[in-house]
């Protein structure tokens, strides 16, 4: 944040109201609204151990790099308060093997691996604390860090709105809105905060194949915010876009490389080389804590491969192809910054050369 950290009053605020990822009551467990059961069933889900937080968030239960970061936050302190250590290094060393445990869940979201760093960073400031005081400051790091989430989705909506006008068509792919971050969303933001203004968009969802976060996530997310939103296959959006129909297209990233390359759901790349054919803005929407100078471009940035049975099993009655068709499954691919016309963060609007607004804007982000 710029402002310096938050005060206890603030993160209250802006922690009121959140459901998708948070701790329960006795704080010995993380809440998360299961996504995998969207859009038939709103489930919530307790997860109190180490294995059920891996398994939440490798099984996309919680998804959305900023909700993986804040979920693996709140997830490493539930942990810690089980450890049982006499001495801040003896805590320490278990605390660093469960960061790890849950790190390895999944490679690509930068969120994941930049929160349990964070948090590993308090641990290690204070490592000659007794564990009880450690323990005081993970919980107010783990809350710090989803109320720094809150308030940079407010920011990054507000600038994405003013690139937008009353009656825009949008087209946007995978889910990048309350449900993947905190309060708005980022992709999502500036549709819902124009909403609450009056200003209205018509939104084409692009349904995201294989695991459809689009048809089940976003149009779910949009048509309960009462916003105008039409679900497309993805390989619908060319025609959508001939047809004069799209203003804008709003995605949101996983991990932001050096250079501007930038990490999304498969798909995202071929949706920015539509919109750079059709001469339509492509615009990318993240908080500071996707980007990730020590990648210097997108080829740095490892992406995860799934279970092909999502391509021919997953969401059919019965399998879609042979058993002996092999598929690639990647869960991501990276959109190159020569066709990202500008990076939105919560401290503005950055334009190429990205390697230079983005040092601008997180000059001690670049240092580090």
């Amino acid at each position: 944040m710029d402002q310096g950290r938050l005060k206890e009053e603030e993160i209250a605020e802006l922690l009121s109201g959140i459901e998708n990822v948070r701790l329960n009551e006795e704080e010995t467990a993380v809440i998360i609204v299961d996504q995998t059961q969207l859009p038939g069933k709103k489930e919530f889900l307790e997860l109190g151990d180490a294995k059920a937080l891996y398994d939440a968030i490798f099984e996309l239960k919680v998804r959305g790099a900023p909700a993986i970061g804040i979920c693996a936050a709140y997830g490493i302190y539930v942990l810690a308060r089980k450890i049982k250590a006499d001495s801040g290094e003896a805590f320490y060393k278990k605390f660093k093997e469960d960061a790890e445990y849950l790190n390895s869940s999944r490679p690509t979201a930068v969120n994941l691996s930049w929160a349990l760093k964070r948090m590993e960073s308090v641990v290690e400031a204070h490592i000659s604390s007794l564990p009880k005081e450690i323990l005081a400051l993970l919980r107010e790091e783990c809350k710090l860090i989803q109320a720094e989430d809150a308030a940079m989705c407010k920011a990054i909506s507000e600038y994405g709105l003013s690139l937008l006008k009353d009656g825009d068509g949008i087209l946007t792919h995978c889910n990048a809105g309350p449900l993947a971050t905190s309060k708005y969303g980022t992709a999502l933001g500036p549709l819902f905060l124009g909403k609450e203004r009056g200003v209205n968009f018509h939104v084409f969802s692009d349904e995201t194949r294989p695991l459809l976060q689009g048809a089940r996530l976003t149009s779910y997310e949009l048509d309960q915010g009462g916003i105008d939103v039409t679900l497309i296959c993805d390989n619908m959006a060319s025609i959508v876009m001939k047809s004069g129909k799209v203003q804008a297209c709003l995605v949101g990233c996983d991990r932001i490389a050096a250079n501007g390359d930038a990490a999304n759901k498969i798909g995202t790349s071929g949706v920015a080389i539509l919109a750079k054919y059709y001469g339509i803005p492509f615009y990318v929407l993240g908080p500071s804590s996707t980007i990730d100078f020590s990648c210097k471009t997108g080829e740095d940035i490892v992406i995860e491969e799934r279970n092909p049975e999502e391509i021919k099993c997953k969401f059919y009655e019965k399998p879609m192809a042979l058993p002996s068709v092999k598929c690639y499954n990647p869960a991501f691919d990276v959109t190159d910054h020569s066709l990202i016309t500008a990076i939105i963060t919560e401290r503005g609007i950055l334009r190429a050369p990205f390697t230079e607004s983005l040092k601008a804007a997180f000059p001690e982000r670049a240092e580090g």
